[in-house]
């Protein structure tokens, strides 16, 4: 894998995650932020996770101390070039769209542009960036240090190169990629985020609790985390978003985002990032 010098755009939950596995593999990481108190709060996540990844043997090639030295953090890109990309900002297309176009300018000749969406059109994005023919999706799944999948989703102007080494870049990070169609959800969110969403709507109409629901499907269906415990993880405000885009680039109302997913996400309830959602948290 030639990749070594990687900018990871925005320091939330994924950004952070995408970070710490390549770092853990002996990439050179630049993290970009708008904000440095996010990037402050990123850096100490990554310490922390790196420190546990060393405890368990999960380094591969690189000390501790030489993963944690390969981490920078900049709140401006604009004079830097890098051999990869991956755009990690929150789920709003507009938002990716507008960022894209100006990380397509700092990535090398011959380099990969990644967005980490969970469910908008790769093709789309890509025709935003300016650079379709180097664009690819990667969608790393929640939480990054743990889970094993990683999505691949060429859009429909990407070349057999950028899937090459897309597919390389994921192999190297210690993940198993899976190429999928760019279709709304792609394989993972267009399974699982209905089901989520029937959870709200088994809550929403009353056919039993919170901890009943997610204790009949982790001891009747053999799931290791609850539904809606895992709603609350993945976030409310990402699971009503991606609902969205099922219902609306799909056409279907099998689709509709819960009423009650709605009033959380409004209340600000949004799961473990905020404190609360299904459930209470800290």
């Amino acid at each position: 894998m030639e990749t070594q010098n990687l900018l990871v755009a925005g320091a939330g939950q994924m950004g952070a995650g995408i970070a710490q596995i390549a770092l853990q593999v002996g990439f050179h990481v630049t993290l970009y932020d708008i904000a440095q108190p996010q990037l402050d709060a990123a850096r100490a996540r990554i310490e922390a996770g790196l420190d546990k990844a060393d405890k368990r043997g999960k380094l591969v090639g690189v000390t501790l101390e030489q993963a944690k030295a390969a981490l920078n953090s900049t709140t401006d890109f604009s004079h830097q070039c890098f051999d990869m990309v991956i755009e990690a900002a929150p789920e709003r297309e507009a938002l990716k769209s507008e960022l894209l176009a100006r990380l397509a300018q700092v990535v090398k000749a011959g380099g990969v542009l990644a967005t980490n969406t969970s469910s908008l059109s790769i093709t789309r994005l890509a025709a935003a960036s300016g650079r379709p023919e180097a664009f690819i999706g990667l969608h790393f799944m929640n939480p990054v240090p743990l889970m094993a999948l990683v999505e691949v989703i060429p859009g429909l102007a990407t070349d057999e190169a950028t899937r090459a080494q897309a597919i390389a870049f994921v192999t190297a990070l210690g993940k198993t990629p899976i190429v999928c169609r760019d279709v709304p959800g792609f394989a993972v969110n267009r399974l699982l985020i209905p089901m989520l969403n029937e959870a709200c709507f088994a809550l929403f109409e009353g056919v039993a609790s919170a901890d009943e629901l997610d204790a009949a499907m982790k001891l009747g269906a053999g799931m290791p985390m609850g539904p809606l415990a895992l709603a609350d993880l993945i976030g409310l405000d990402t699971c009503l978003a991606i609902m969205e885009v099922l219902q609306r680039d799909l056409g279907d109302d099998k689709y509709r985002p819960c009423p009650l997913l709605r009033q959380y996400v409004a209340a600000g309830w949004l799961g473990k990032k905020s404190g609360r959602g299904f459930f209470v948290y800290g």
